[in-house]
């Protein structure tokens, strides 16, 4: 800074622009709405088509977890998203083509469709 600026800042006489600076940021709030939009869209995947093999051995897993109550990995698709959480199968309801399971992080009882069910794993 040189002295001209600095005596004016003593007097009194220099006026900042306060918030008016930060003005071409108000938009950005916009911005980023649409960018995460755009990157949760390409992150989506297809739901993956099971062969016979492998739904076979989904449920021979839910089976053996119900009888033995045993913790495993539940690998589902859900809204474009494939998803892995850790819990119990409490029961499976077959009018209804669901099972339950309690996760291990809430212990929340959650219902799930057995066609969003991809993977299950003892953990």
């Amino acid at each position: 800074m040189n002295e001209e600026a600095l005596e004016r800042i003593r007097n009194g006489q220099y006026k900042d622009r306060g918030m008016v600076k930060w003005r071409a940021f108000a938009s950005m709030p916009e911005q980023y709405i649409g960018q995460d939009k755009v990157l949760e869209d390409k992150l989506k995947v297809e739901q993956p088509i099971l062969s016979e093999d492998q739904v076979e051995q989904i449920n021979q897993t839910l089976s053996e977890a119900i009888h033995n109550q045993k913790e495993v990995y539940l690998t589902y698709y859900k809204q474009g998203h494939c998803i892995t959480e850790t819990g119990r199968i409490e029961h499976i309801n077959v009018h209804k083509k669901c099972f339950y399971f309690i996760d291990e992080v809430f212990e929340l009882r959650n219902e799930m469709p057995l066609t969003a069910l991809i993977d299950l794993r003892f953990k």
